[in-house]
């Protein structure tokens, strides 16, 4: 087929256009992955130090607690029973979700890189997404300097040593913020998509399904765009072809709650925040992931004082609530500050409610405190 000269300019125009908007993408980025890669050194640099110090391997600190679990996933796939017992005996890789691993084996595949290796580029990448993910959607509602501000937030907040692990963190907050900003720009199908990749993380992904449920009912009733549902009913399906694998796998719909309850669950369902100040309460500043989860509640309570007064977008108000209802109730995850980082517009109404001076205080004080968790995490107990 013969171009004519029309159709060949109109071709040229549309690729014109399209390598602009890339162009501009990859420059208004930048302040993001700026942050990103800096706060990566500074987390990379005390890792080498506490490795150095301890004589062991950098690698020995980026693969341990959940990572050894992800990476076992990629390199065997899932176990097929719960071993009997209760703690450390029962501990299984079923109870994790599968994105994460599933990436893993990919990169393996395609790269030939080791498992590790693998494992660390794959979260990474994802970090990077998440920071330009988050720079994007604070972008949209509160312009480029607040959307800088929000980042930084993030990415120097206290619990942010796990973008360096191999953790889901990256991945959640990065497909999150695709379903948020496709839900704005009413891209149903690709929030559906998103959202659905999103709850194949981890449990708390599954907060992601409220706000694709109430933006399909504000368009529907507004504009009786039917198309919206999309969203809401694609957003299930992570998690929902995750359990029927493990249905197939294990005979069991609910192998990785079970697993959960057998390997680390402490303390009844529904006790989430109060468990951790029992156990602060109980042993005092020794408990340093109950103290970490206490001073994240407190947190957490100042920054819905803030909330209240800018009226941020309904979607990540209700995002945010299931993330924080989620850890309220469970006992091993509670009010965490790693559970923060998952509820990612929190940062966002932070840096958008406080004065500059004041922000100047609050990131520095979250980039100590990252570095105190950090070395903690790896030299006393894991806290974040």
């Amino acid at each position: 087929m013969v171009q004519t000269p029309s159709s060949a300019s109109t071709t040229t125009q549309v690729i014109t256009t399209r390598r602009e908007a890339v162009r501009t993408l990859a420059v208004a980025s930048g302040p993001a992955l700026g942050v990103y890669l800096a706060s990566r050194v500074l987390v990379l640099a005390l890792l080498a130090i506490v490795a150095k110090v301890r004589h062991h391997a950098l690698g020995h600190y980026l693969t341990r607690w959940d990572s050894h679990w992800y990476i076992q996933i990629a390199r065997h796939g899932y176990a097929a029973a719960i071993p009997r017992g209760h703690g450390t005996a029962a501990q299984v890789n079923l109870g994790f979700f599968p994105l994460l691993p599933t990436l893993i084996r990919v990169t393996h595949w395609l790269l030939r890189l080791s498992f590790p290796a693998s494992g660390e580029l794959v979260t990474f990448m994802a970090g990077a997404a998440a920071s330009v993910g988050v720079w994007w959607v604070v972008r949209d509602h509160y312009g480029e300097t607040i959307a800088t501000r929000a980042t930084a937030l993030i990415f120097f907040s206290p619990a942010a040593v796990v973008f360096t692990l191999v953790y889901s963190e990256g991945l959640i907050i990065a497909l999150a913020s695709i379903t948020l900003l496709a839900l704005r720009r009413r891209r149903w199908i690709v929030a559906g998509v998103a959202a659905a990749l999103v709850t194949a993380c981890d449990p708390v992904g599954c907060a992601i399904i409220a706000p694709c449920v109430v933006a399909a009912y504000a368009a529907w009733r507004a504009d009786r765009d039917a198309r919206a549902w999309w969203a809401p009913a694609l957003a299930p399906l992570g998690i929902g072809v995750f359990f029927i694998y493990l249905w197939i796998h294990t005979g069991s719909p609910f192998s990785w709650y079970l697993a959960q309850r057998a390997g680390w669950q402490a303390g009844p369902m529904g006790t989430g925040v109060f468990y951790a100040f029992y156990r602060l309460c109980a042993h005092g500043l020794r408990d340093l992931n109950s103290l970490a989860k206490t001073a994240a509640l407190v947190a957490a309570i100042g920054i819905i004082a803030i909330w209240r007064r800018l009226r941020p977008p309904l979607e990540w108000t209700v995002y945010a609530a299931a993330v924080l209802l989620f850890g309220f109730l469970s006992p091993i995850v509670g009010i965490s500050p790693r559970l923060l980082l998952r509820g990612f517009p929190l940062f966002a109404i932070v840096a958008a409610g406080v004065s500059r001076q004041r922000f100047i205080v609050i990131v520095t004080l979250s980039a100590v405190a990252m570095c105190v968790l950090t070395v903690a995490s790896t030299t006393i107990a894991w806290t974040p």
